[in-house]
């Protein structure tokens, strides 16, 4: 039998592992295969790397390729068969986990007229970014939500949930977004099928709407406890609304340029405890400059055309496209019109990295070193 060899981890570095292999130890590292236990000198160079190593790599998946295959599902599946009509995104370096990035799973759901997707629940958060058609709804909890194009929606963990397209609708495509692989990891995912198939709407539709998305105002003694946002639909059209207010008063981020975050209005904090979303603004001729995050993103261009720069690889995306940003690699996009505005909305996992103190930002210095930005 070959043995293996550790000197692969070796780092002459004082205070890292460098012990060189000897037949004695190769002996010894034997007994301990045996006994289920390893030497941590052997292995502690790669568990415990000076920083972040994504196995992710940046990737973009254009609409206009994917977008007859997606409608072609349509004619080969039917959501009672599937569950759920998707085409996932799969990152080269993620394969083994079914992820787009880092733990985040993301994939295109298709629905026709007059088809709804059967309730279930499970462990993983979710969210929709409608992508084209009209006629979509979500009801979540008895709460029937209308989506239109740009609209984002939640499905948070443990809530039941189904979708459809109203009769006198259009074929309709949205982009999902769950951590399903963060719950696999976890070893923490459940999943159930409504014993009804399909759940009453119990609220007047887009109540959640009508609540909670007032201005800045809340409801009169609420009491809300919920580990996410009562408000379920982040509708476009206050959102644009939102980023060209903010546009008009602030020079923005020099890394992100106009960035606003989707909030929890009952707590000002992420809109669900594992996944946090926000759209940018990237003014007419604007380019940003290059940082890096503790954390995964996965972007969908939402308005307007432009690039990005992701650890040294450009990528260009215009309306529908999506792509990803892996943590800790440096990112920087540009606006590619001088006339016209372009957005992004990204979904990630910073909730998580900040609750555990584990979020760091970085920018990358003009003379190529590294600077630090508060978080």
């Amino acid at each position: 039998m070959q043995e293996a060899s550790f000197d692969q981890y070796r780092e002459d570095v004082i205070g890292r592992a460098n012990v060189p292999d000897t037949p004695e130890l190769v002996a010894y590292y034997r007994r301990l295969k045996q006994l289920g236990t390893g030497a941590l000198w052997t292995v502690a160079n790669k568990i415990e790397p000076w920083e972040p190593a994504s196995a992710s790599v940046p990737m973009i998946w254009r609409y206009r390729d994917l977008r007859e295959d997606v409608l072609r599902a349509l004619d080969l599946v039917t959501p009672e068969q599937a569950g759920r009509r998707v085409v996932y995104l799969e990152n080269k370096g993620r394969s083994d986990v079914v992820a787009a990035v880092g733990w985040l799973y993301s994939g295109l759901q298709v629905m026709k007229p007059g088809e709804c997707a059967s309730s279930h629940r499970h462990s993983a958060s979710a969210l929709r970014f409608i992508m084209e058609g009209s006629g979509a709804f979500t009801n979540v909890d008895g709460q029937k939500l209308t989506l239109g194009a740009n609209d984002f929606v939640l499905t948070p963990n443990g809530t039941w949930h189904e979708h459809g397209v109203a009769e006198d609708g259009e074929i309709c495509i949205w982009q999902d977004g769950l951590d399903i692989p963060m719950m696999n990891a976890l070893e923490a995912n459940f999943y159930e099928v409504h014993p009804d198939l399909n759940q009453a709407v119990s609220h007047p539709v887009d109540a959640s709407v009508a609540t909670w998305a007032n201005a800045g105002l809340r409801p009169w003694g609420d009491s809300w406890r919920k580990p996410y946002s009562p408000l379920l639909k982040y509708e476009w059209a206050p959102t644009y609304e939102a980023l060209e207010s903010y546009a008009r008063v602030t020079d923005g981020s020099p890394y992100d340029g106009v960035l606003m975050e989707y909030v929890n209005p009952a707590t000002g904090g992420p809109v669900m405890s594992t996944i946090g979303a926000h759209m940018q603004m990237l003014r007419p001729g604007e380019r940003t400059k290059a940082h890096r995050q503790t954390g995964s993103f996965v972007y969908q261009c939402c308005k307007g055309k432009g690039w990005s720069v992701i650890n040294g690889q450009r990528f260009d995306w215009q309306e529908r496209d999506i792509f990803v940003v892996p943590a800790w690699m440096y990112h920087e996009h540009a606006n590619a019109s001088d006339s016209e505005d372009a957005c992004l909305f990204a979904f990630h996992d910073l909730p998580v990295m900040r609750a555990l103190g584990l979020y760091r930002e970085e920018a990358l210095a003009e003379n190529g070193g590294h600077q630090p930005i508060l978080a």
